[in-house]
């Protein structure tokens, strides 16, 4: 029933379900209270709406969105409660004494302050708005102030608001009193503060606190390119839950042949990305990124299809390849859109007969086989349990964009698979680790998440009461407390360390001084290996997990499991380097033979129907390796899936690297002959300002529209 009213209100808890029916009970309350009228009641009903209101803006809840797009913002709901304290007094019959008049001037001053505070506010945060956010570029040739302190900035607004409680405070106690001058005091503070706050804004605006102006910004930009002359980027656009796409790649750009960049297009998801040594540029305006010069670029990777990368493409001096953010076999895999590129890279041979048979234009030849350079962290089976009994990741993909029955076991297998898990006959531990993007196209899909999580919980708390694992409970107490100790002192430094420039630093101060260390990348690179470690240890290896977040990594999840259970997508291709037994669900039912003709990375796995009843054989081939009779399948739909071992996927990512640099190069000077020595790619004005239309119009009206259709 609760979880059924927060899906409904869009709340992300019980807590802020209870803070929203309070709010919305407590403001008719200060309504009736006014009207009776009954002075502490209006007191006590007031309080609850502060409080409540208060809850949800610091929980940044959807309904505080969702109040505003009705009439019902905060301005309003504060209003709302002035206009009825000034009816309550009147309803006391205080109309004609001087508290009643310094309540409503108080009111209307106070009012007439939300505007320079708020318009001063706004101006600050737009003139520290720089065109670009960087990593590991230096912009010293620009100077960047620090920010000012976030307290003055952050929900300003709602703070600004707040400082009516004294005035309101201080005229309910004179009302019930007759004290008068608590009430003046209290208008006096209210006004005094809303004054002040107003005040300190105003030395943010001058000239020595203010970020450069955009053209400044952009040529410093444009002479650190110049300098340091990038040869390969990585180029991603996409929506605030797609970091994981751009992050998967981050640490094969660090081993790329050349110098990297990565480009992106979403201010948002730059605080999203983990921590790099590879200069990060991001550039949110289309006419800002067309006008700079890639001319040093010879190989722009993308790993999503969406509207924006048109931005890139555009430019002819380099090559353009769909990389992907994974490999399987769902539609996504073989998009037509991927045409536009220059070459397709895909793991292994799969990948290459996957558009053979889709025939969606691109070229045989135009596809090179490079393997997964991200699957390195992946260890291989040894081919029993690594803990006393075997441990099952349950890993399902999200429903996808289409409604296809196929897409996800959530919906149709979801609950029977996690049944049969948590009730197997010989006892397995379950890790359950749902799609990032589940139920974002289908809240049934969500549902059914949340009521797998709850079943999950429930079975820990019972095999906790379970006295078959009484002596396992009570051996590992110490050891888990000693962990819990661990991660959150390897957390707290984590965060200390990713964390660029000084804590309240805004975006533009930490595109000033988030230069990359080699120290501090490596401290944090072992850190997070401690991390996984303790987050392992920090509970015993009988308990069932859910996991959610960036944290632990799925690799990290394979490397913990026995085997897995999961769906079409590249989640399975990805586990198979694993060399483990595994699990597909025919969600659409189309039967055993039929699936695995349709989907080639399940052809070395057991095939579940929806009632999941052939989970028997799975757990039997990861109890004992005599019962998996799936594991010359597996090792040799590994090669035809990934590729060879050797040379190792890094190797052949450099080798395409090089190669398609090397056909960048001949293009170019081609042309240069051909146009007697003219710039190559350079546009006259007219063009350009033609170009720029276009752009604006795409990124307007268009970029996120193509974006969802066609995104990978």
């Amino acid at each position: 029933m609760i979880s059924t009213a927060i899906r409904l209100v869009r709340v992300g808890s019980a807590s802020e379900l209870a803070a929203a029916v309070l709010m919305g009970l407590g403001y008719p309350c200060v309504m009736l209270a006014a009207l009776i009228p009954n002075l502490w009641f209006f007191a006590a009903a007031g309080a609850v709406t502060y409080v409540a209101d208060w809850y949800l803006h610091q929980k940044k809840s959807y309904l505080i969105n969702r109040l505003s797009k009705v009439r019902a913002g905060l301005p309003i709901r504060f209003l709302l409660r002035q206009l009825l304290l000034i009816l309550l007094l009147a309803r006391e019959n205080l109309a004609e004494q001087p508290v009643f008049y310094a309540a409503v001037a108080c009111f209307l001053l106070f009012y007439g302050l939300q505007a320079p505070q708020g318009a001063l506010a706004t101006l600050i945060r737009l003139r520290r708005t720089m065109p670009v956010v960087t990593r590991n570029i230096d912009l010293h040739a620009v100077r960047i102030p620090d920010a000012p302190p976030r307290a003055l900035l952050n929900r300003s607004a709602e703070k600004m608001l707040h400082l009516d409680i004294p005035a309101v405070a201080g005229v309910i106690i004179a009302a019930a009193t007759g004290e008068n001058t608590v009430a003046y005091a209290g208008v006096a503070a209210t006004l005094a503060l809303g004054l002040l706050y107003t005040l300190v804004l105003v030395p943010y605006l001058r000239r020595g606190r203010r970020v450069p102006a955009a053209g400044a910004v952009l040529k410093a930009v444009g002479t650190w390119l110049g300098e340091y002359q990038p040869t390969v980027a990585l180029y991603f656009s996409g929506s605030d839950d797609s970091a994981y796409q751009v992050n998967m790649w981050l640490e094969t750009m660090e081993q790329v042949d050349g110098r990297p960049i990565v480009i992106m297009r979403e201010r948002n998801l730059v605080k999203k990305l983990n921590p790099t040594s590879v200069p990060v540029l991001c550039v949110p305006g289309g006419q800002h990124l067309m006008a700079m010069d890639f001319s040093s670029i010879r190989v722009t990777l993308y790993a999503a299809n969406v509207g924006k990368n048109i931005h890139m493409l555009r430019v002819p001096t380099m090559k353009h390849v769909f990389i992907g953010h994974g490999d399987s076999d769902k539609l996504a895999s073989v998009n037509p859109y991927s045409k536009v590129y220059d070459e397709v890279w895909t793991a292994g041979q799969a990948g290459r007969d996957r558009y053979a048979l889709a025939d969606v234009g691109v070229r045989d030849e135009d596809i090179v086989e490079v393997g997964r350079p991200q699957l390195a962290p992946i260890k291989p089976w040894t081919g029993a349990p690594k803990n006393p009994i075997p441990t099952l990741l349950y890993a399902p993909t999200w429903e996808g964009w289409d409604n296809n029955p196929g897409n996800t076991s959530l919906l149709l297998a979801g609950e029977n698979i996690m049944k049969r898990l948590l009730n197997a006959p010989s006892p397995v531990r379950v890790i359950y680790k749902p799609h990032p993007f589940t139920g974002l196209v289908d809240k049934k899909a969500k549902a059914v998440d949340e009521r797998l999580q709850k079943m999950v919980v429930a079975a820990n708390a019972a095999r906790a009461t379970d006295p078959r694992w009484a002596k396992e409970i009570a051996a590992a107490q110490a050891s888990q407390t000693a962990a819990r100790a661990e991660l959150t002192r390897v957390e707290a430094r984590i965060a200390e360390l990713c964390r660029p420039g000084r804590k309240g630093g805004d975006e533009a101060e930490e595109s000033r001084v988030s230069l990359a260390d080699p120290h501090r990348l490596a401290e944090i690179k072992r850190l997070r290996a401690e991390w996984n470690d303790a987050y392992w240890r920090s509970f015993g290896w009988w308990e069932h997990r859910v996991v959610t977040g960036p944290e632990p990594k799925l690799y990290d999840c394979f490397n913990e499991s026995d085997g897995m259970v999961s769906d079409i997508s590249s989640v399975v291709s990805d586990f198979i380097a694993s060399g483990k037994p595994y699990a597909v669900t025919d969600s659409a039912e189309l039967g055993v033979e039929e699936f695995k003709r349709q989907n080639t990375a399940v052809r070395a796995a057991v095939i579940l129907s929806n009632r999941a009843p052939e989970l028997d054989e799975l757990l039997a081939a990861v109890a004992d390796p005599a019962a998996d009779l799936l594991a010359a399948d597996r090792r040799r739909l590994k090669q035809y899936l990934l590729g060879p071992d050797e040379p190792t996927s890094m190797e052949r990512f450099n080798a395409a690297v090089r190669a398609l640099a090397t056909k960048a190069e001949a293009r170019n000077r081609g042309v240069a002959q051909r146009l007697a020595g003219q710039r190559i790619g350079e546009l006259d004005a007219e063009a350009t300002a033609a170009a720029d239309v276009v752009t604006d119009t795409v990124a307007e009206k268009g970029a996120d529209e193509v974006a969802a259709p066609v995104a990978t």
